[in-house]
């Protein structure tokens, strides 16, 4: 059986997220609609700490860019495709997990401000953002948590290992998004904290796992000259 879906695997790769992605935005559509008489609230007292600031609709939107162009990289790197596979494993995995929390734990948060601080344009986009985007489902955060996976991935990737400024490029990128999310009062720090954690309990599984490990070739070694 193992031997038959990995065959199906690496003939149909491109498969895998192109399947996946209409059932979690059906899924996630049906969780943002649904009326329920009670969500559990989302905050702490750091939440109040933090507070609101309309630049970081930058890196927040920048988001979907940085998914979507890393996801095409790895899936380009054809004689590495278990970087491809890897990353997309973790991210359906999280993001499903998600999206069963959401449903059997109803959750939301209170941070919204009730007016901007400022009038701009960054503000209007944010104000945009509000009124398409619903204040629930919001622990574990999927947008934190498919930013950790994004980089993970590319820092852990074999075409990029001899890239070190793309690799820190990422970091910065990816530990912007993450903060955009509190900052722009899309999240609480909890949110974050749990999609920390829901990464760090998939990155053990399935980058720990040779099954994901599908096909990668790696050049072999001159073999080194030795005295007789």
């Amino acid at each position: 059986m193992n031997k038959i879906i990995t065959t199906f695997l690496r003939k149909y790769k491109y498969m895998i997220l192109v399947l996946y992605f209409p059932i979690y935005m059906l899924w996630f559509s049906w969780l943002e609609r649904r009326d329920l008489p009670h969500f559990t609230i989302i905050h702490c007292k750091l939440d109040d700490m933090i507070p609101f600031c309309e630049l970081f609709a930058i890196p927040y939107f920048l988001w979907f860019l940085y998914v979507a162009v890393s996801l095409l990289f790895l899936f380009l790197q054809s004689e590495h495709m278990s970087d491809f596979y890897r990353c997309s494993a973790v991210l359906m995995l999280g993001m499903t997990t998600c999206l069963i929390i959401y449903t059997i734990f109803p959750n939301a948060q209170p941070l919204r401000p009730e007016s901007f601080p400022r009038d701009n344009f960054l503000t209007g986009i944010v104000a945009g953002l509000y009124q398409g985007d619903t204040p629930t489902n919001v622990c574990p955060s999927i947008h934190v948590y498919n930013s950790i996976a994004i980089h993970m991935a590319l820092s852990q990737s074999y075409a990029l290992r001899e890239h070190k400024g793309i690799r820190t490029g990422s970091l910065v990128l990816c530990i912007l998004i993450c903060l955009s999310t509190m900052f722009l009062k899309q999240h609480s720090i909890i949110d974050v904290g749990c999609a920390i954690l829901l990464y760090i309990f998939y990155y053990m599984i399935v980058y720990r796992s040779e099954f994901f490990a599908l096909k990668r070739q790696v050049p072999a070694r001159t073999p080194s000259k030795t005295n007789c």
